[in-house]
């Protein structure tokens, strides 16, 4: 009896020691797996910190709103549109950077610049205001002062200038064209704002309905430039009212030849001929 005893004790023993052995290996193997996660946690850290920065040629583009603008660069950024209209909409912010939110599109100047991927909204924001002073230097100033404008003027007009044709040849005479009428008190009348104002950029026909729309940017309405600009504006476009050509034409209409191009008049009774001609082009081609 006394033997079975000692032998089951010596069986039990044993047995525990085997079972502490195989909790030492669990606890042994459980911190090797730990020890290695933080290992691989920290050698990723390390790697993000240091990554090389990663840099993307950010093109802001001619677009007409500022919704549409965000979808576009968030295609390039970390951020997404969302995060981007935030800061386009930050009152704050915009009045810091000395502008409002009718004419904050006058700071986004039509180039290709090189940001960081994950650049913030805020920050990207920064940056494209200091190559907005960066562009109008003092030459370009002094230009928007002899066409009585100022640099937020100069990217309004530029942008019915842009909305206007898609012709580089007439710009810098649309461009005059505008700048004769707002110095002879005369209402711009300019279509594509009336369109801006509607919000129907789709229109092929701008109808007398469509000028009697009660907003500050539809220029049958009301006299002067509109708040803001109407897109982003080209360079070229800019440039043309930066250097506008030298005529005395002050009325505009486009041919109807459905070109894309224009005739100009210096007297109303050439403009309603013209305007006569387009709007029976219009009506043979069933464009109501």
């Amino acid at each position: 009896m006394q033997s079975e005893t000692l032998g089951f004790s010596l069986f039990l023993h044993i047995f525990m020691l085997l079972k502490d052995k195989k909790r030492i290996l669990a606890s042994a193997l459980l911190g090797a797996v730990l020890i290695g996660a933080a290992v691989l946690a920290g050698i990723r850290l390390y790697a993000y910190i240091h990554r090389a920065p990663r840099t993307v040629r950010l093109t802001i583009p001619i677009v007409r709103t500022t919704p549409e603008l965000a979808g576009r660069l968030a295609a390039h950024l970390d951020a997404d549109s969302a995060e981007l209209m935030t800061a386009f909409s930050d009152v704050a912010l915009i009045d810091s950077l000395g502008y409002d939110e009718q004419t904050l599109p006058a700071m986004f100047i039509p180039n290709t610049y090189e940001v960081y991927q994950w650049i913030t909204p805020r920050n990207l924001m920064l940056r494209l205001k200091k190559e907005s002073d960066d562009f109008w230097t003092s030459q370009r100033r002094r230009q928007a002062r002899e066409q009585g404008l100022t640099p937020i003027e100069v990217m309004t007009l530029a942008s019915i200038v842009e909305q206007e044709t898609a012709c580089d040849a007439e710009r810098a005479t649309i461009a005059g064209l505008y700048l004769n009428r707002l110095r002879k008190g005369m209402r711009l009348q300019a279509d594509p704002t009336v369109k801006y104002a509607v919000g129907d950029f789709s229109l092929k026909r701008v109808l007398k309905v469509h000028l009697k729309c009660d907003s500050p940017y539809n220029t049958y309405e009301h006299e002067g430039l509109p708040p803001g600009p109407i897109c982003i504006p080209s360079l070229a476009s800019i440039k043309a009212v930066l250097k506008p050509a030298s005529h005395n034409y002050i009325y505009m209409c486009a041919k109807e030849d459905f070109s894309g191009t224009h005739n100009f008049a210096v007297t109303a009774a050439e403009h309603l001929r013209n305007a006569q001609n387009y709007a029976n082009a219009l009506n043979k081609a069933g464009i109501r």
